[in-house]
């Protein structure tokens, strides 16, 4: 069992639920007491438990959403299959189902990734990721080998949650800190960072009916390109699903309501002196500088301070300290946008973005003929300049100017090597030697985002040492570095592989030298008939391994040139050819 004590802290109840038709049950592991416990069917069992436990903090995966009204569901003598039942095939929120959950107070900690399934995440860590045969709409009791194998499979869960707490423990930290630092009630860890900020900035609801009332601040100086401005101002362009595609700096750039994008066409590859300017803390000095913070804030100046002290923070080099006021002024923007935060000001949430694109096209405009625009971005841009002094002087004197005018700050790093795939997709160096990397291919991997690791090694390793893929990739013999991990949505029905339906929801896929393996589909029901669609992305010849892969040696099966070729196929995409 591992051992995940937080020190000074209350204890932690790593907890798990499984919901059937007639049988429910429970594992709890408490690391700090190195405590298993499993409940069946045991309401008044799981009563004393959460009365010997209730001052403690509980953490799950997903818990927010299911495992905490599934425990208070059973506490209040609700029929937890109801429950699961309204939440997961009825897609209802847990809360809407009783106001008498609030009288159940539960410390719950969900360490949920947005993005993955637990079982994705399992595959990613190289873990076994194997699923229960017990099926979850079984229409009678579980016999005592359903309910034992359930038992093992639910306790593997659990581990692997505690296993993802502890990848992702800073959050965990920064979370209580933030509770903390704010002087926020325990009962607050329930809620998401989003929600602790509007908590923390004292947000009080109000009613808004000025969403496109823009405002435009008056430190722009744009004239070359002052129809972009006009058309934020059109009525008629003032919905979301609209956006402006216009040259800038002789690069096509998109305009909306999202935020600034721009690229060339064509991937870029680059040696020299290369400049990422920076606009520092963007969206947090926009709404200081220009009285852009949400309205249903009671004190705006809590939030400058909350902003100064984050830099000073910063500047003392006190990373964990920073991190809860980081938090709230990364966050504050978001929400603003959303309808069911105390902070939801529209209208604020629009000047940001709309004012933060001009003043970028500002910025732009004014640094025309003295630099080639590689890329702009929602905070920034990347340009070209000839490595001389006299073209260094010009362009700092424009973006000083810039700074002393909008009341902005700009931070410079010089590149030597950039490869550009498109805005969302390069990989850079820095003077200094470090590698900044962005998007899928090159992006840097860990175990909990960690899809076909050997390609993101095999395109960066060329980049930067100049190492052919098929050296990266065939002395490679570490096997979980070849995986793919994808999984059957709810609108299939099962996986299908060499003939034969798969139990599993969740696959690591490899790629075969046997013709006979089959590539991994997913069979899909419409009208009466069952179709069977290839997972994207996937060889048309693999074998799947849901075991635990850590330290296994690549077999001969493998099928090392399908890696290469798509290798290959990366590299091609950044203009390598």
């Amino acid at each position: 069992m591992a051992a995940c004590s937080v020190k000074g802290e209350k204890m932690l109840n790593f907890y798990d639920f499984e919901v059937f038709k007639y049988d429910w049950l429970v594992v709890i592991i408490n690391p700090s007491d190195q405590s298993k416990t499993v409940i069946v069917n045991d309401k008044k069992k799981l009563q004393e438990y959460h009365d010997a436990h209730r001052s403690e903090i509980w953490i799950g995966y997903n818990s927010r959403s299911y495992d905490q009204y599934i425990l208070k569901a059973i506490l209040l003598g609700f029929d937890p299959k109801e429950v699961n039942d309204w939440i997961i095939s009825d897609g209802r929120k847990g809360w809407e189902y009783s106001s008498m959950f609030n009288r159940i107070p539960l410390y719950n900690y969900d360490c949920m990734n947005k993005f993955f399934s637990l079982k994705q995440l399992e595959g990613f860590m190289g873990n076994d990721m194997k699923e229960t045969s017990v099926p979850f709409d079984i229409d009678r009791k579980l016999t005592t080998e359903e309910i034992q194998q359930t038992i093992k499979y639910c306790t593997h869960d659990v581990e692997q949650t505690m296993e993802v707490f502890l990848q992702t423990k800073a959050n965990f930290d920064a979370h209580l800190n933030l509770l903390k630092t704010f002087n926020l009630p325990l009962k607050n860890i329930s809620k998401t960072q989003a929600q602790l900020s509007a908590l923390a900035l004292g947000c009080v609801q109000k009613d808004h009916f000025d969403e496109w009332d823009l405002q435009f601040v008056p430190t722009l100086r744009i004239s070359k390109y002052v129809h972009v401005v006009e058309w934020f101002k059109d009525p008629a362009n003032h919905d979301y699903s609209n956006s402006l595609t216009a040259d800038v700096c002789g690069v096509p750039h998109q305009f909306g309501w999202g935020g600034l994008h721009g690229a060339p066409a064509e991937p870029v590859h680059r040696k020299g002196l290369l400049l990422h300017v920076d606009v520092t803390s963007f969206y947090p000095s926009i709404m200081i500088k220009y009285d852009m913070l949400s309205r249903n804030v009671k004190d705006k100046s809590v939030y400058k301070q909350i902003y100064d002290t984050r830099v000073a923070l910063k500047a003392a080099g006190k990373k964990a300290e920073q991190a809860p006021y980081k938090i709230i002024l990364n966050s504050t923007y978001g929400i603003c946008k959303d309808p069911s935060s105390s902070a939801y000001d529209p209208r604020q949430a629009n000047n940001v973005c709309v004012n933060g694109q001009l003043l970028l096209l500002d910025l732009l405009e004014h640094l025309e003929g003295h630099c080639e625009l590689i890329q702009s971005n929602t905070d920034g841009l990347i340009i070209q300049i000839d490595d001389t002094d006299d073209a260094f002087d010009k362009v700092d004197d424009v973006c000083f100017e810039w700074e002393s005018r909008t009341g902005m700050r700009l931070g410079f790093d010089v590149i030597t090597e950039i490869w550009q795939k498109d805005v969302n997709n390069y990989l850079f160096k820095f003077e200094d030697g470090k590698v900044e990397r962005k998007g899928a291919y090159v992006k840097p991997l860990n175990d909990l985002d960690n899809d076909l690791p050997i390609l993101n090694k095999a395109v960066v390793d060329y980049m930067v040492n100049g190492v052919p893929v098929e050296k990266t990739i065939g002395d490679c013999d570490d096997l979980k570095q070849f995986q793919k991990i994808v999984k059957v949505s709810s609108k299939y029905i099962c996986g299908s592989h060499n003939g034969y339906r798969l139990q599993d929801k969740t696959f690591r896929v490899f790629a075969s030298t046997d013709a006979h393996d089959t590539f991994i589909g997913k069979i899909k029901e419409k009208n009466g008939a069952q179709t069977i669609e290839k997972f994207a992305n996937t060889p048309d010849h693999c074998f799947i391994v849901n075991d635990d892969v850590n330290g296994v040696q690549v077999p001969e099966n493998l099928d090392r040139s399908y890696y290469i070729k798509k290798a290959k196929e990366r590299l091609e995409a950044f203009g390598v050819r």
